[in-house]
């Protein structure tokens, strides 16, 4: 049975390093990773100490916010973890959320109800 906990204070840097690089390979900094965690309200799906799924939002409380990610572990794709996400970040945002999808999933965010807005641009940061 899966448990969700919005705003999950136990999220660490482990943990979702762990869980994202299943689904995102990469060579993430822990340090900037606990930083980011603690700076955007982490809706978790839990299955017993399995961490399935995770939505972010950034918000400033008022004005904006937007979903940085929505990831669910593709061994838990399709079970509706992803959409039981998504109701939750529309249940507890402060603000309209605005977000990017990635090409190919358009109609599961059209099937949870979200509107397609403008064409979104990328300013890449040189590193």
């Amino acid at each position: 049975m899966i448990e969700y906990k919005v705003n999950d204070r136990e999220l660490n840097a482990a943990a979702f390093l762990a869980f994202v690089n299943q689904i995102w390979p990469g060579d993430y900094d822990p340090g900037k990773t606990r930083a980011a965690l603690s700076k955007t309200l982490n809706i978790t799906a839990y299955d017993g100490n399995v961490l399935a799924g995770c939505l972010r939002i950034l918000t400033d409380g008022y004005y904006f916010g937007t979903i940085t990610e929505l990831l669910v572990l593709p061994a838990y794709q399709k079970q509706g973890i992803g959409s039981s996400l998504l109701r939750l970040a529309e249940e507890n945002t402060p603000t309209t959320l605005y977000f990017g999808a990635q090409p190919g999933v358009e109609a599961f965010y059209e099937k949870n109800g979200c509107q397609k807005g403008l064409q979104s641009y990328t300013i890449r940061k040189k590193r």
